[in-house]
């Protein structure tokens, strides 16, 4: 995720996967010493280190307010319009280009090992942390210990993060918890993964035993694209279409991102696009506010997947399109849409 860009898609992610801000108390050094201790026993119990290990960890985390802070600010929402130019900047795209060239061999190989397409791993990895300059400058154990048991709202999560932070440890993971350098939420590497995220998703495509999301490209590459795999990415299925609307298009209002309406539905209601594609195919529509008015998508469950690393639509969207962008720069085939 620019450093200014990577505050936007963490604001617009919060925004959509967090409720809002919430007044509360916040717990006094007591009540967090005892949530401490719980966590601790209820670790060791669940196979994790023993519970003075885990507090002596947890009493090399700092409490910063400015996570706190962060996590709070209610999101700006942005139109379409607004969105997109920060997102598809010629740097990004330029960059992106040079990456994958720099890559290509290891980036073509997990593709076709994958089917996900090497052009929006490299996307990912642009927006995410500026293919690898910004990854995060808080301690990881920082961030998840102030939100574990400093904020109310959303300490269950966080908890449950640093849970599998600890359960990482001592396996294939490369580096002591507390030395771990993330984003304010607690998210790691090149593609910003969470705790949960690395142990289902996390790969070591290297194959030298250790899962780095820091310094080994091959692992980088490998589990930003088993996370797509994890979620149903279909190889070579369509991803997202600009649709023509009829005049008397049925008004529709999709409850959420799954493809859930055969293409043919979304043809006879009146939403229709030129590109051959399976009629029974399962799809949904989103309306954009663009920079010439507004705009309407066709999109499939390959959209839906590249939703699970950021629930925003824009961010699918433009995720892809900067995708587009780098393939038609490097001179591979671009990604219909």
């Amino acid at each position: 995720m620019t450093a200014s860009f990577s505050g936007l898609c963490a604001s617009l992610l919060l925004m959509i996967a967090a409720p809002a801000a919430l007044a509360y108390d916040p717990p006094d050094a007591a009540a967090v010493a005892a949530d401490e201790k719980r966590f601790a026993d209820d670790l060791a119990r669940d196979g994790g280190p023993d519970a003075a290990a885990t507090l002596a960890t947890l009493a090399k985390a700092r409490f910063q307010q400015t996570i706190i802070d962060a996590i709070s600010r209610p999101a700006e929402s942005k139109t379409w319009r607004d969105y997109r130019p920060i997102f598809l900047t010629d740097r990004r795209i330029n960059d992106g280009i040079a990456f994958f060239r720099a890559n290509e061999s290891l980036l073509k190989r997990v593709e076709q090992e994958t089917g996900v397409p090497a052009t929006l791993v490299t996307a990912i990895i642009g927006v995410e942390t500026a293919y690898g300059r910004v990854s995060g400058r808080y301690h990881v154990l920082d961030a998840l210990t102030t939100l574990a048991f400093y904020y109310p709202p959303r300490a269950d999560f966080f908890r449950s993060e640093l849970r599998q932070l600890f359960l990482l440890h001592g396996t294939n993971f490369p580096t002591p918890i507390d030395s771990l350098m993330g984003s304010y939420a607690g998210a790691m590497g090149w593609g910003q993964f969470m705790p949960s995220s690395i142990a289902r998703y996390g790969k070591d495509e290297d194959g030298d035993g250790v899962i780095d999301l820091w310094h080994s490209l091959p692992d980088i590459v490998g589990s930003v694209a088993n996370y797509f795999v994890g979620y149903g990415w279909q190889r070579d299925a369509p991803v997202a279409f600009r649709a023509s609307v009829s005049a008397n298009a049925r008004a529709i209002t999709p409850d959420g991102l799954k493809a859930v309406y055969p293409l043919q539905q979304l043809k006879e209601w009146g939403y229709s696009i030129s590109e051959k594609v399976d009629p029974a195919t399962l799809a949904t529509i989103i309306h954009l506010e663009g920079e010439d008015g507004p705009e309407v998508w066709v999109t499939f469950n390959n959209f839906f997947v590249i939703s699970r690393y950021n629930r925003s639509p824009l961010y699918s969207l433009a995720a892809w399109q900067l995708s587009a962008e780098i393939a038609n720069g490097v001179g591979a085939k671009p990604p219909a849409q």
